[in-house]
């Protein structure tokens, strides 16, 4: 651990390139900057595209390199930030390292230099959700919290005002957890399903992304699986620390599992009801999982009333099945946050009717098999938009069942026309949801964006 200005000015004379102007990586540049640092900003944005955040980094001295060839000597400098978005993998930063060049990223840095423990949670689904409850369990109980990472904020810039009884709370994805040498004193793994291929090309190279959130702690470290997933449940072997297990299907003789309607916790002090699932008041089964892993990472740091008190106002987090209006007696809700069929799929569960599911965007190569069949058995009216509306399409007539389910299948320009189809087709009772089972990438910068409109379509029917 050193203080961010060690680090800085053990920087000084070399040569650094940051690749990306992101969330992420702007507050670094910016502290790189002002620490008279040399900075190389590489994105593959043209100069009109950057606009704003371009012309502020080059009035504090940033070089850029934007545009097709951002890459082409990222390997002359001395040392590399990596954005999430930009595999460690790719051969331009392979070349870098073998000829000396320090590979490292905003969000490796703050492990190296946060003074205060860190909780981390990861997965294919839940992380957020997961993430901001135990936030919100913590700062009940008096704690101050940092809340940030792959939720959208950086935690590098707050690192020189924590202190060691602070407490990190930390999304990772496994585009940042990919080059990961530390892991967080809490690890949290929700669950783990196929995502992001288009990225990692295949389940292993996933999987040993994921693997960096708890193979780099100490014995005295926790790390926490979900029981009910095969491959989580497989992957607690090779924990270093304590690890403690999480099920909604099945009592655990240790951990935290459902009895009773409620969420009970067993451990060497023994057993305990902690949570009534009538307290919970976010649709669905796989929030109840969230609540169980977010209870298992605050065991022993945050008394149960305060888990209590967090679930009885906690009404969910944005574009996560959130209602957006009700309007002719027609309900609406933005599940943009839906960015695999595992998510949609979660989604569909936490409804008791047929659904009206507007689903489609950009394809990250995950197989649409299951989700099809899930969509036989939920959904009334399926309207399809963005690139893998054909793809989901052929999974859905190819289920078993889909000829007898009465399904009508609809496919819509965008996202306006999808919402308008919707209003259409529903009739009193009905259910309207954006749940796309893909990443946004196709027509959005992301899936917040998505959600957004959505929601403004919504509300201007």
């Amino acid at each position: 651990m050193s203080t961010m200005s060690t680090y800085l000015e053990s920087l000084r004379g070399q040569s650094i390139a940051v690749i990306g102007m992101g969330v992420s990586n702007t507050p670094l540049i910016r502290t790189l900057l002002r620490a008279g640092l040399k900075v190389t900003v590489c994105d593959k944005s043209s100069r009109e595209r950057a606009g704003e955040v371009a012309s502020e980094l080059e009035s504090l001295g940033a070089k850029l390199r934007l545009g097709p060839g951002y890459l082409e000597k990222i390997h002359k400098a001395d040392v590399i930030f990596r954005t999430p978005g930009l595999s460690p993998n790719t051969p331009e930063l392979l070349k870098a390292v073998e000829g000396g060049s320090v590979l490292t990223s905003e969000m490796e840095l703050f492990f190296r230099l946060c003074p205060c423990r860190i909780i981390g949670v990861t997965g294919s689904d839940g992380k957020t959700t997961t993430t901001t409850l135990i936030s919100e369990f913590l700062k009940e109980a008096g704690l101050n919290v940092y809340l940030g990472g792959n939720i959208g904020r950086p935690l590098l810039p707050d690192v020189d005002g924590m202190t060691s009884d602070d407490i990190a709370v930390v999304e990772l994805s496994s585009f940042q957890l990919m080059s990961m040498d530390r892991s967080p004193n809490v690890a949290v793994f929700t669950n783990l399903s196929p995502n992001h291929l288009d990225y990692h090309h295949t389940m292993e190279e996933y999987t040993e992304a994921k693997l960096n959130i708890f193979c780099h702690q100490s014995p005295q470290d926790r790390a926490i699986f979900n029981y009910d997933n095969d491959i989580t449940r497989s992957l607690a072997k090779a924990a270093v620390g304590r690890t403690m297990l999480f099920s909604r299907k099945q009592r655990l003789e240790e951990g935290v599992y459902v009895r009773d309607g409620a969420i009970w916790l067993t451990n060497d002090m023994g057993s305990r009801e902690v949570l009534p699932m009538a307290d919970i008041h976010i649709p669905g089964v796989h929030n109840i999982e969230n609540y169980m892993a977010a209870i298992a990472a605050v065991d022993g740091i945050v008394p149960d009333k305060c888990v209590r008190a967090v679930a009885q106002r906690f009404t969910g987090v944005e574009h996560r099945i959130e209602l957006v209006r009700e309007l002719d007696g027609v309900t609406y809700y933005n599940d943009s946050i839906g960015t695999s069929p595992t998510r949609t799929m979660a989604c569909l569960d936490s409804f008791q009717q047929k659904l009206i599911l507007i689903a489609g965007g950009y394809d990250k190569g995950v197989p649409f098999t299951q989700l099809g069949v899930e969509i036989v058995r939920h959904v009334k009216v399926l309207i399809l938009t963005g690139d893998t509306a054909s793809a989901i399409r052929k999974a859905v007539e190819e289920a078993e069942g889909f000829a007898e389910s009465g399904l009508t299948l609809i496919e819509a320009e965008d996202l306006s026309a999808a919402v308008t189809t919707a209003r259409d087709a529903a009739q009193e009772g009905d259910v309207v949801v954006l749940s796309p089972a893909c990443a946004a990438f196709d027509r959005f910068k992301n899936f917040m964006e998505r959600g957004k409109l959505f929601k403004q379509l919504v509300n201007d029917l």
